[in-house]
């Protein structure tokens, strides 16, 4: 086990963050341009994965400043402080750039585009490995939960119904942005049991 009190690994992060910051791997597919932008340290207990940063998010610099953060936030009974504090909650997105949208794009959707394919592959697994402390993993919406879930049901709401088929390390979560109405109305067992649970659990892992 590495002791992150150490100066070398310090540096080491310190040194990852600069180079994910300078990343350039797919700027040419973004419209908006290039701003990674990730919330990591260390000692943090939990960790979200998401999806991508939103237009606000790029705007801003600062992951979940939005209505779907609020959501978030109420979901895992976290004060903004806490949620903003990087030894105790880290926010690792899919794509650490905004995608873009659809808007304009001549396929008939609304809303943003998926997260690039190049970013996991290419961070997630380094920025893991200093992640030494993690007890518990929210895998927010569709992007994450393929990407790091082996059982995978056929869709989301099938995923999220199993949370606790995933082990003690993982809970999947639907995306908490606004667009989800709909779905959290339909499913009220999200509310009445899974975040009883994950409260419970966030709580456990931060004290």
């Amino acid at each position: 086990m590495i002791l992150y009190a150490n100066s070398k690994a310090v540096v080491d992060m310190a040194s990852l963050l600069t180079q994910v910051k300078n990343c350039q791997l797919c700027a040419s597919s973004l419209v908006d341009g290039v701003r990674p932008v990730v919330q990591i340290d260390p000692q943090a207990k939990v960790l979200i994965i998401g999806q991508a940063p939103g237009r606000k998010v790029h705007q801003s610099g600062i992951l979940f400043n939005d209505a779907s953060g609020d959501r978030l936030r109420q979901w895992l009974g976290v004060t903004t402080v806490v949620f903003y504090d990087a030894k105790q909650i880290a926010i690792m997105p899919m794509g650490f750039c905004f995608p873009g949208s659809y808007a304009g794009s001549g396929k008939g959707k609304s809303g943003d585009l998926p997260p690039r394919p190049e970013c996991a592959p290419k961070w997630h697994g380094l920025l893991l490995r200093h992640l030494v402390n993690v007890q518990l993993i929210l895998l927010v919406g569709q992007y994450a939960q393929q990407y790091y879930l082996t059982h995978k049901p056929k869709t989301l709401t099938e995923t999220v119904q199993q949370w606790r088929t995933f082990g003690p390390r993982y809970i999947p979560l639907p995306h908490p942005s606004p667009r989800n109405n709909i779905w959290l109305s339909r499913n009220p067992w999200f509310e009445a049991e899974l975040l009883t649970d994950i409260r419970q659990r966030v709580a456990m892992a931060l004290a």
